[in-house]
């Protein structure tokens, strides 16, 4: 399936299925025990994707591509970054906007679109949390080489690594009840994505960072630099 109608799945899924359970599970909501582990995982993750940047951000324009409920977001913005904040669904971007903290409102663009789209301009580093974790390794590829021709520092990002434990779990369907699940996940290895990368002539490096397992969350971070 092409980035693009894998893109247009994405956006029913997270716009009319599952905003509301996505709602919940950023918030301190109670949520079910599979839901708290990824809640806990998606937390760590966090964590780990930021420690990557430094602590003072000032002055830095930074790409929070799928940027959801805005967790990520706000957390930039603290560091004194200037975000830039896309999500492929409406529904996350207003609830993102409802959660911003006043104070926060100024260093925080948000907008409701294709977090790849060239018109967002140039960065001095990009956040990309499980939003390319749907996508074909080629069509990752070309994400990252898209994002890091537009920026001058790193392009951190998640893959779901292939595992057998993850791709047993997602084949059988297991993460989610069937009502509200997401399209399927593709598990990877990150030299599968720079093996891609090769093959197309681009030159960006690939570095892991760190690998988060809580339950069933299960992703893995990786930097990108041109």
């Amino acid at each position: 399936m092409s980035y693009e109608a894998t893109r247009q799945r994405l956006e029913t899924y997270f716009d009319r299925t599952a905003s509301r359970t996505w709602e919940a599970l950023t918030s301190d909501a109670p949520v079910s025990k599979i839901r708290q582990t990824v809640r806990e995982g998606r937390d760590a993750m966090r964590e780990t994707m930021l420690s990557t940047l430094p602590a003072d951000l000032t002055g830095a324009r930074v790409l929070d591509a799928g940027c959801g409920p805005g967790q990520m977001a706000m957390e930039l913005a603290m560091r004194g970054a200037d975000v830039v904040a896309v999500d492929i669904s409406p529904s996350l971007i207003e609830v993102a906007q409802k959660r911003t903290p006043e104070h926060l409102n100024r260093r925080i663009s948000y907008s409701a679109g294709d977090m790849l789209d060239a018109k967002h301009g140039h960065f001095d580093a990009v956040i990309a949390m499980d939003s390319l974790i749907h996508y074909t390794a080629p069509d990752i590829a070309v994400a990252i080489a898209g994002l890091t021709a537009r920026t001058n520092g790193p392009v951190v990002f998640t893959i779901a690594p292939k595992t057998p434990m993850l791709t047993a779990m997602w084949w059988a369907g297991k993460v989610f009840p069937k009502s509200d699940r997401s399209p399927a996940i593709q598990p990877h290895k990150t030299a599968t994505i720079a093996n891609e990368l090769r093959i197309s002539g681009n030159k960006t490096l690939l570095r892991e960072v760190g690998t988060i397992s809580r339950g069933f969350y299960i992703s893995q971070a990786t930097e990108a630099r041109a």
